[in-house]
């Protein structure tokens, strides 16, 4: 978690952005759950739990700021955005993720590499600039549990 910590405060400083107490406190606060989504809802609460003067703004401005540089990871959930401290740090390799809908743990997957005209054939006049792709369902701990009911 130290490791993940050091990580997160020299992306910050490589980007000139300041390392303010609130923004150390965001990170703790992904840097716990490394491979869990959390609900931004839930962060803005614990956010404005721990500093009862912040905004929602600035603690979604943050969250974006972060994502610009790397530092998280942002998904649309089917009734709400979440957030995970990113699992890129120059080692990885570009990947995509299986997300249980009950517990929200995240499971890097891999793809098998498609020519890169692929899509581009299906979409005549395009340029693909990048792309996304989840799967979503209960992890293995989860569809245990739901099995065992």
């Amino acid at each position: 978690m130290d490791k993940l910590i050091t990580q997160a405060k020299t992306i910050i400083k490589n980007h000139q952005l300041r390392l303010t107490k609130q923004r150390r406190s965001l990170i703790d606060l992904l840097v716990h759950q490394p491979d869990h989504y959390l609900d931004i809802t839930m962060v803005d609460r614990l956010m404005r739990d721990m500093y009862p003067g912040i905004s929602h703004n600035t603690i979604y401005r943050n969250l974006e700021e972060f994502e610009e540089i790397g530092l998280v990871e942002i998904t649309q959930r089917s009734n709400c955005k979440a957030v995970k401290f990113s699992c890129e740090d120059g080692a990885h390799q570009h990947h995509h993720h299986f997300i249980c809908q009950k517990c929200g743990r995240v499971q890097e997957i891999q793809m098998p590499k498609w020519p890169t005209n692929f899509y581009e054939q299906q979409l005549p006049g395009v340029q693909i600039t990048g792309h996304s792709f989840e799967l979503y369902g209960l992890c293995a701990q989860c569809a245990k549990e739901a099995g065992s009911k």
